[in-house]
């Protein structure tokens, strides 16, 4: 009686806990008790990741960590100008900066702005060498000699429209700005300032260098016109975001759009469906009532293992999905050996209890090492991942596969265990043909 009680006592805390696990799974976009969606990666729901590889040759030694970190930062703040909300962006050794976009497509001109110094320079006429070349227009002081650049920008840029349609970006000087700005054009009245970007002038939008001519002293505030619309925006975002210490340069990139995103969605779903019911039907039929067991076991470890992505939360990807599929075939392997074993023990005439309780007992030490092996190899290659670019991928498969073992181990070793308990003492239990598939069929022949 008391062990009876026992058994539904622990029956009873697996089917609250199934319970919680539903509702925290359903519906999959949402979830109920507050919880998100399932986080898809980018291969899914479609996406951008990029690799820019900075070029520390020029700065000082021992400020490289520091100028990665600015850099991360300058990006950052230029992709939430871009509406996007849910955005990833790492340091990966020494100079790489790794930007991982969910559900957004760049254009080609988005991916330069982002990794782009937007560093402004204004430069003056000059004879070098018998020759009028662009050169940066410089101002002192204390002493030392600065050019002046749109690092002394206030973060306040913007664009501006007149009534006749005509584009302004409008910028403030700070404090140092301020004097070299009021130096230069003290010095440039009547003559041309040009404003260069990454080594290259400025255009007008029919190709023109901007170049205005200083027509009166500039201290506080000034203003760039003759840029397009789109050229003015993107550079008022890019200068109000921080500047680029550093040159960056694209090494990698991977694009994956929203709808075939979606289609991956949908095969990975199915297979994922198809999967489980062919191996559910398989268990079914060969094994027979332990088959069954082992299928609600099966749909108990796929709802706690979703339960617990969801939890975490887990972003998955298509390796991800391989992994957490691979998993599902090691709980049915546990269950197997654990089957197995029973039918070995009924058919040297134990009754159903006995063979059962012998067959979870002896399977253990093979069900426990090779899971232990399996959980290994995932720190392995979750380890391995960490330090290649397209590792998420692997580090995707590693975590799905630690997750999905964990649980298997716990949904085989435990629920088909308990529910196996519920036939010991029925009337089914004397139906060994229920139990162990073909065991009369063979014990005939040994007598014969």
């Amino acid at each position: 009686m008391t062990k009876n009680k026992s058994l539904y006592i622990v029956l009873s805390i697996l089917l609250v806990l199934f319970l919680l696990a539903s509702f925290i799974v359903f519906p999959l976009d949402k979830g109920l008790l507050g919880n998100l969606g399932v986080l898809l990666g980018r291969d899914l729901q479609g996406g951008t990741y990029l690799v820019y590889q900075a070029d520390l040759s020029t700065v000082e030694a021992g400020t490289e960590d520091e100028i990665m970190k600015g850099v991360a930062n300058v990006i950052s703040n230029r992709i939430n100008p871009l509406g996007v909300t849910e955005s990833s962006v790492e340091i990966q050794g020494k100079n790489q900066i790794v930007v991982e976009i969910p559900g957004v497509s760049l254009t080609d001109a988005q991916k330069t702005s982002l990794g782009n110094t937007a560093l402004l320079e204004f430069r003056e006429l000059a004879t070098v060498d018998g020759e009028q070349k662009w050169i940066p227009a410089t101002g002192t002081i204390g002493g030392e000699e600065f050019a002046l650049t749109s690092a002394y920008f206030k973060s306040n840029t913007s664009v501006q429209k007149d009534q006749y349609g005509k584009i302004y970006l409008i910028f403030e000087w700070d404090d140092t700005g301020s004097e070299l700005s009021k130096q230069i054009t003290t010095r440039l009245l009547g003559k041309q300032l040009a404003i260069f970007e990454n080594g290259q002038p400025l255009l007008t939008e029919d190709g023109r260098t901007i170049a205005p001519t200083i027509q009166a002293v500039i201290t506080d505030r000034g203003q760039i016109e003759g840029l397009g619309l789109d050229v003015a925006m993107t550079l008022s975002k890019q200068l109000n975001a921080g500047r680029l210490p550093v040159s960056l340069e694209v090494v990698y990139e991977e694009t994956v759009t929203p709808t075939l995103g979606s289609d991956f969605v949908k095969l990975s779903l199915m297979a994922g469906i198809v999967g489980l019911f062919l191996i559910m039907l398989f268990m079914c039929l060969y094994y027979r009532m332990p088959g069954i067991v082992a299928s609600l076991a099966l749909i108990f470890y796929a709802c706690l293992t979703l339960a617990i992505f969801k939890l975490i939360p887990v972003t998955l990807t298509l390796a991800g999905i391989g992994g957490f599929v691979l998993s599902i075939g090691m709980a049915v392997d546990a269950n197997v050996l654990i089957f197995e074993r029973m039918k070995e023990e009924l058919q040297m005439g134990r009754t159903l209890g006995a063979a059962t309780e012998a067959g979870f007992k002896r399977a253990w030490t093979a069900i426990r090492d090779s899971n232990l092996t399996t959980l290994l190899v995932c720190i392995i290659l979750f380890w391995v991942g960490s330090s290649t670019v397209e590792g998420a991928q692997v580090q995707g498969f590693a975590v799905t596969l630690f997750i999905g073992v964990c649980v298997s181990m716990f949904t085989a070793i435990t629920v088909s265990h308990h529910l196996l308990r519920l036939f010991i003492g029925t009337a089914l239990a004397k139906k060994v043909h229920l139990f162990a598939p073909y065991i009369e069929r063979k014990l005939k022949v040994n007598h014969d």
